[in-house]
């Protein structure tokens, strides 16, 4: 049977979250590159809904804002007294009124919830004909979790509350995860009617299943596969459970795919990137945001992507870069630094000690060791000698210079900005280029070289230099007695 298309996905997202302990809204912290309420919009998104809603409240601008930037196909209905899964989902009717068909009744803080297991659930609620069909799982520790109450015959009856249950009942080990496939017509008429008798004096969506059992609809249950897929996020310490299993979800994923990885407890992987077959992660990369790494390429150890696309058997080590494009078979690091808008091209080299800003780097050109590149434009064939820095700002503007191809830059070399070094031109080491170079010329700019005699003894006198001077002047006045 193929799964049915939901009317509508309802997201709960109004919550405070106060145990994240946080100026953050819980549902926008961030795992793997995305924040909580986005890991569920992109599961429910996969089902294809005819509605996605998102019920927000607490931290109103903060989360709304998001979800306009992030989830522009998402409606969001603010609920501004949280006073239940019940009265939030009573306010989404309100506005959006009865929505006929299956409404899927999901939350904002469960990332690790897959769309096949939203699947299953909607597949069995189909299936079964159910008014309503809850999603349970089988949980070593239900603590703070609803309790699932079932008949002699299986048939669930109804959902407890943990602070309303009994110690028999507190002992079940089936959980609710909270998350459930209604029929859309009956949930409206059921919504209305859920009381507030309880210890929270809250408005429980829980209550919605005994008032359809009492109209005398059928309430069924779909067991999730893994429990932790529908465990809900509340503090830190659950944040960082659910970030490693979803990373090593996303580690299994690339290695099925043809990635190597040489160390999956020390390699952390965002969502959005991708990985092409045959690379090779070593210990300690971390690759966040929308990173690409394409066929054959190297990186790490000890190296963090943000944002980058490396080329086709580039090899990165040591390295820090974030919106950078490395092409193919480029060299990066060990301990270079590639700041947003630097594109090295194919078979080029950012070596050790390396940092650049916006800035260009043609084929096979070279910048080693122990340099800055800012704002610069480099063409084909270069040679950057060690030391070289682009002097590009003046304080209050940036200033951009240009090296054309085959240039070679001797070691020490200030260039300051804006100036061009044509076509085979060469500096002097230690040379400071404030003017054009002319395309096979040599600019030099230092001052000549003017050695004071006796120096050191007289203006340094008593130091180690000097005693050290004071002997080597010693043994060349012997040498020269004896000559």
């Amino acid at each position: 049977m193929s799964v049915p298309r939901p009317a509508a996905v309802i997201v709960l997202a109004a919550g405070e979250g106060t145990r994240m302990k946080s100026q953050t809204p819980k549902v926008l912290h961030e795992l793997c590159g995305r924040a909580l309420v986005d890991h569920m919009l992109a599961a429910a998104r996969d089902l294809g809904p005819e509605q996605l809603i998102v019920v927000i409240g607490h931290a109103l601008e903060q989360v709304g804002g998001h979800l306009a930037a992030t989830s522009p196909d998402a409606r969001a209905v603010v609920q501004r007294e949280q006073r239940g899964t019940g009265h939030a989902v009573r306010t989404v009717l309100e506005e959006v009124g009865t929505i006929s068909g299956t409404v899927l009744v999901t939350y904002g803080d469960v990332p690790l919830l897959r769309t096949q297991t939203l699947a299953a659930l909607l597949e069995r609620h189909a299936t079964d004909g159910n008014a309503v069909t809850v999603l349970t799982a089988e949980v070593p520790d239900p603590a703070g979790y609803g309790r699932i109450i079932r008949d002699e015959g299986g048939a669930v009856l109804e959902i407890v509350e943990e602070k309303d249950a009994s110690p028999e009942q507190r002992a079940i080990k089936e959980m609710n995860s909270g998350i459930y496939a209604f029929d859309g017509e009956l949930l409206a008429d059921a919504v209305k009617r859920v009381s507030t008798d309880n210890a929270q004096g809250e408005e429980y969506l829980t209550d919605v299943l005994a008032i359809l059992r009492g109209d005398g609809h059928r309430v069924g249950a779909c067991v999730a596969g893994d429990h932790v897929e529908v465990e809900g996020v509340n503090d830190r310490v659950q944040l960082a459970a659910a970030r490693k299993v979803l990373n090593q979800r996303l580690l299994e994923a690339h290695m099925r795919a043809g990635v190597t990885i040489i160390d999956p407890a020390g390699t952390w992987i965002d969502v959005g990137v991708r990985i092409g077959p045959d690379t090779v992660i070593h210990p300690g990369t971390q690759l966040h945001g929308d990173t690409v790494i394409e066929t054959g390429a190297e990186i790490g150890p000890a190296t963090t992507l943000t944002d980058t696309r490396v080329g086709e058997g580039a090899v990165v080590r040591n390295a820090v870069c974030d919106g950078a494009e490395i092409g193919p078979e480029a060299s990066v690091g060990p301990y270079a630094y590639l700041r947003p808008g630097t594109v090295l091209g194919r078979r080029s080299k950012a070596g050790t000690f390396v940092e650049m800003k916006n800035t260009q780097v043609g084929e096979r050109s070279k910048v080693p060791h122990l340099s800055y590149a800012g704002d610069a434009t480099i063409g084909d064939d270069v040679n950057i000698g060690a030391a070289v820095v682009f002097v590009n700002y003046d304080g209050v503007d940036k200033h951009r210079s240009t090296v054309r191809d085959g240039a070679f830059l001797g070691c020490d070399t200030m260039v300051v900005a804006p100036v061009t070094i044509g076509d085979g031109a060469y500096t002097a080491a230690g040379s400071v280029i404030n003017a054009d170079v002319p395309p096979g010329a040599i600019g030099v700019a230092r001052a000549r070289q003017r050695n004071i005699e006796k120096w050191v003894l007289r203006r340094r006198a008593g130091t180690k230099s000097a005693a050290a001077a004071e002997r080597a002047l010693a043994g060349q006045e012997q040498q020269e007695t004896k000559q």
